[in-house]
C-alpha cells in the first residue's frame, strides 16, 4: 500500500497533516476486514461455558443442516498445528494451539468454529453446535496472601529496606488497580486464503513480519509462502502486537476450505475473552524518609496474575527501580495462575499500572512530612540510574514538573486538603510523575530507498501503522535525510512483501524504522549521490547503538489533574488535565500532541471507569461489553492539554527520539487520585476512583 506523504516542504520537527487522513475519512483506506475477496466464507467461534474442563462431544448436526454452512470444526476434525515449534518469545504457544485438544483451561475458548457462506449463517449454525463437558474445579482467586504464589525472577535488592525502618515518616499501604480489557476501534480481525501451497492473511496488527513467522512456524509454511498484509490498523493498545487465538483460528479454517478465503473479527464481547487483558494488580509499597522528605527506603512487591495456560507477568514492580533515588530498595514480583485467559500487554504494560501505587504514595509521604508533593519529588531525583548505576542519557523530570507546575497555577492550590468547595463541588489539585523506558529497538530491521524520476523517492518497509501517525512522520524522516520536501517521499508500509521491520510496540516504532530509514537515505545518498537516476535504490539495516549499555535512557512527564467531587452525591468529575513531557526530539508536533492527549485519556479512563468484574463461580467477565464496560465519554474529557520541552538527546538514536505512545497514560491515574484526596482529604488507594468512596467524607 502506498501512500504519498502530503504536500509542501516539511522536515522533522514540525507538524504537517497526516498522509493517511484524506483516504481514512474517504472510506478508501481499508482495514483488514474489508479487503475485497472473491466469494469469501465467514467463521464464527463457539466458546466454552466452562471454566476448565473437557470437551466430551461436540454434537454438530443442528449446525450442520442450516444452509450455507460449509464446515464446523473442532478439536476432532481441525487441521494439526505445530505447537511445539520454536516461536518468538512474544508468542504464547498454548495460547494458539486451537482446537488442538480437549481441555478448556478458560471460560470462553474456542471450542469449536463454524464456516458458512454468510456471516449469518455462521452465526446462527455457531448458537446450535451443542458441546459436553466434563467440568473441573476451577480457581479465579487474585489474592497476596496465597501460599502457591510464585516469584517469576529474583527481587531486585539494593541496601536493606529493613534497616530503612527508623525513619522520621514511614507510609506503608497496599494499592489494587483493576483488570482492563484492550477495545481498539477496530477490533482483532483476519482474512485468510490459503492456495497453492501459499497462504495470505489480511490481518489487524501491530507487527506484519511477525505473524508471517508465528504462521510459518504453527503451519510447517516456509515462510516465503506467508503473506501478511496490513496497511492500516484501528488501533492495537498492545493486544495487537502477540497473535491470539483468533488468528490462528483463521488459519485452521482457511486450510480446511482450501481456494476459499475466509473472514473472521471479533465481535465486541469475544474481545473480552480471546486477546488477552491487564492484569490486576495488588502492589505493597513501603516508602521511608527523614524528617526533610528525603527517602531512605523504597519497598514495592507486587502481585499480579497470570493463566494456567502459559505465563505472562505484568511487571508491575519495574518503573520504581529507577525512579527515585534511596539507599535501601527492593522491588518484585509475585503471581498467581488461575483458570484464565493469557494476559497480554496493554499500553505502557508494567509501567501503568505499577507507576499508580508508589506515585500515590508520594502524595501520602509528601503530605506526612508537610513538603509540597512537587518539591518531594525534586528532592529525591537521582544523580544516576538508582537501579543500574549508570549515566542518564538525559533526565527532565524536574523540567516537566516545574514547567507542569508553572502552567497548572499550582502555586495557587489550596494548603489543605478539603479547604476548598465551589458551588457544592469539593476541588482539589494532584500530581504524579511519569516514566517510560526507551526500549532498545528489536534487530531486523530494514528500509529500502529508491529513486523513481522526477525528484520523487519511494521509501519501504514492512511497518505497521496502528494509527499513530508513521506514515506521515516516517515520510518527514526521509525527506529531512534525503533533503527534499516532503511531497516528493512516498511510502510503502505494512506488508510482508517489503523489508522486514519490527514490530509496533513498547514505543519503539518510530525510533526502530525512523532510524533505519534515516541510515537508508544516508546509504542512498553514499552511493548515488544528489544527482541519482531512475531506478537508483539502496538499502539499509538498523543501526547499532554504541551508547546503549552505557547509558540509561527514559522518557519522562509530570501529570497534573484537578478534582470535583460533589460534596452530596460523590460524582467525581475531572475538569484539567495538564501533562508535560521529555521524550527527547518531537518529529510530528501534531501527532505528537494526539498521542499524548490519547494516553492522558485512557489514563483517565483508567482513574475513573474502567475494571472488568469477572464472576468467579462462571469464570468470565460480566461487564463484557460496552454497555457495562465504561470507559471514558466526551463529557468525562474537558480541558485536557500536553505540551514537551525541547529535549536533546543524541545518545537515544540518530532521530534523537524517545518514543511516545505510552508515556501519556503513565501517572495519570495517580495524579487524578491524589487530586481526589486533595479535593476531599479521603485517600483512595483503589481503582477505578468510585463516588462511594467519597459519601461518607
Amino acid at each position: 500500500m502506498t501512500t504519498t506523504a502530503g504536500t509542501g516542504t516539511a522536515a522533522v520537527g514540525t507538524g504537517p497533516p497526516r498522509a493517511d487522513g484524506p483516504r481514512k475519512a474517504a472510506g478508501a483506506a481499508a482495514y483488514a476486514y474489508e479487503y475485497p475477496v472473491a466469494d469469501p466464507a465467514y467463521i464464527a467461534p463457539v466458546q466454552a461455558t466452562v471454566a476448565r474442563g473437557r470437551v466430551l462431544e461436540v454434537d454438530a448436526a443442528a449446525a450442520e443442516a442450516v444452509d450455507g454452512v460449509l464446515a464446523v470444526l473442532s478439536h476432532a476434525n481441525a487441521p494439526r498445528l505445530d505447537t511445539g515449534a520454536e516461536l518468538s518469545g512474544l508468542q504464547h504457544a498454548a495460547e494458539l494451539a486451537v482446537l488442538q485438544s480437549d481441555e478448556v483451561a478458560y471460560r470462553g475458548q474456542v471450542v469449536a468454529a463454524v464456516a458458512a457462506e454468510t456471516f449469518e449463517a455462521a452465526r446462527q449454525a455457531a448458537a446450535l453446535v451443542t458441546v459436553s463437558y466434563e467440568q473441573l474445579p476451577h480457581d479465579l482467586d487474585l489474592s497476596d496472601q496465597r501460599a502457591d504464589a510464585f516469584a517469576p525472577e529474583e527481587d531486585h535488592r539494593q541496601g536493606d529496606t529493613a534497616a530503612a525502618a527508623p525513619a522520621d515518616a514511614v507510609v506503608e499501604q497496599t494499592y489494587t488497580t483493576a483488570m482492563q480489557h484492550n477495545n481498539p476501534m477496530e477490533p482483532h480481525a483476519t482474512i485468510a486464503h490459503y492456495g497453492g501451497g501459499a497462504l495470505t492473511l489480511y490481518e489487524s496488527t501491530q507487527g506484519a513480519h511477525e505473524v508471517r513467522r508465528t504462521v510459518a512456524a504453527l503451519t510447517g509454511l516456509d515462510p516465503e509462502r506467508v503473506h501478511v498484509v496490513a496497511p492500516y490498523v484501528g488501533g492495537g493498545f498492545g493486544s495487537k502486537g502477540p497473535l491470539h487465538a483468533p488468528t490462528a483460528l483463521a488459519v485452521l479454517a482457511a486450510l480446511s476450505l482450501p481456494g476459499r478465503p475466509v473472514k473472521l473479527a471479533l465481535t465486541r464481547r469475544q474481545m473480552f475473552t480471546l486477546v488477552g487483558y491487564r492484569s490486576p494488580t495488588i502492589q505493597r509499597v513501603r516508602l521511608s524518609a527523614g524528617a526533610d522528605g528525603r527517602l531512605s527506603g523504597v519497598d514495592v512487591l507486587a502481585t499480579v496474575q497470570t493463566s494456567r495456560l502459559a505465563d505472562f507477568i505484568e511487571q508491575a514492580a519495574l518503573p520504581a527501580k529507577s525512579m527515585y533515588a534511596a539507599p535501601h530498595r527492593r522491588m518484585g514480583h509475585r503471581a498467581v495462575r488461575l483458570d484464565a485467559p493469557v494476559p497480554t500487554w496493554m499500553r505502557a504494560p508494567g509501567e501503568c499500572p505499577g507507576m499508580f501505587g508508589p506515585e500515590v504514595a508520594m502524595d501520602e509521604l509528601a503530605w506526612q512530612v508537610g513538603l509540597d508533593p512537587v518539591e518531594l519529588r525534586l528532592r529525591n531525583e537521582p544523580d544516576r540510574d538508582p537501579h543500574t548505576h549508570k549515566p542518564f542519557s538525559s533526565r527532565n523530570l524536574a523540567a516537566c514538573l516545574r514547567d507542569g507546575a508553572r502552567r497548572f497555577g499550582w502555586a495557587h492550590r489550596a494548603p489543605e486538603p478539603a479547604a476548598r468547595t465551589e458551588d457544592g463541588w469539593r476541588t482539589g489539585m494532584g500530581v504524579a510523575a511519569s516514566v517510560y523506558p526507551v526500549v532498545p529497538p528489536p534487530s531486523g530491521s530494514r528500509a529500502r530507498v529508491r529513486y523513481e524520476g522526477e525528484g520523487r523517492y519511494r521509501v519501504c518497509l514492512g511497518a505497521a501503522d496502528i494509527g499513530t501517525g508513521a506514515w506521515t512522520a516516517l515520510a518527514q524522516v526521509a525527506a529531512d535525510a534525503l533533503e527534499v520536501p516532503l511531497e516528493d517521499v512516498r511510502l510503502d508500509l505494512g506488508d510482508t512483501a517489503l523489508p522486514e521491520a519490527s514490530l509496533a510496540g513498547g514505543s519503539t516504532g518510530l525510533m526502530s524504522w525512523g532510524s533505519t530509514i534515516h541510515a537508508a537515505a544516508g546509504a542512498f545518498r553514499a552511493r548515488h549521490g544528489t544527482a541519482p537516476r531512475p531506478g537508483d535504490e539502496a538499502e539499509a539495516d538498523l543501526p547499532d547503538n554504541p551508547a546503549r549499555d552505557d547509558y540509561a535512557m527514559y522518557a519522562y512527564g509530570a501529570q497534573f489533574a484537578e478534582v470535583r467531587v460533589h460534596a452530596e452525591t460523590g460524582e467525581v468529575r475531572v475538569p484539567r488535565l495538564l501533562g508535560v513531557f521529555a521524550a527527547g526530539r518531537i518529529v510530528n508536533e501534531r501527532t505528537a500532541r494526539s498521542q499524548f492527549l490519547g494516553g492522558m485519556t485512557m489514563g483517565l479512563s483508567m482513574a475513573l471507569h474502567e475494571e472488568s468484574v469477572v464472576d468467579p463461580r462462571f469464570g468470565h467477565p460480566v461487564n463484557g461489553d460496552f454497555a457495562e464496560y465504561h470507559i471514558a465519554a466526551n463529557a468525562d474529557v474537558q480541558d485536557i492539554r500536553a505540551h514537551w520541552i525541547d529535549e536533546d538527546d543524541p545518545l537515544v538514536n540518530p532521530l534523537g527520539a524517545k518514543g511516545i505512545g505510552e508515556i501519556g497514560i503513565v501517572g495519570t491515574a495517580a495524579a487524578v487520585a491524589n487530586a481526589a484526596y486533595h479535593a476531599t482529604g479521603v485517600r483512595v488507594r483503589r481503582l477505578p476512583v468510585r463516588l462511594d468512596a467519597f459519601l461518607d467524607s
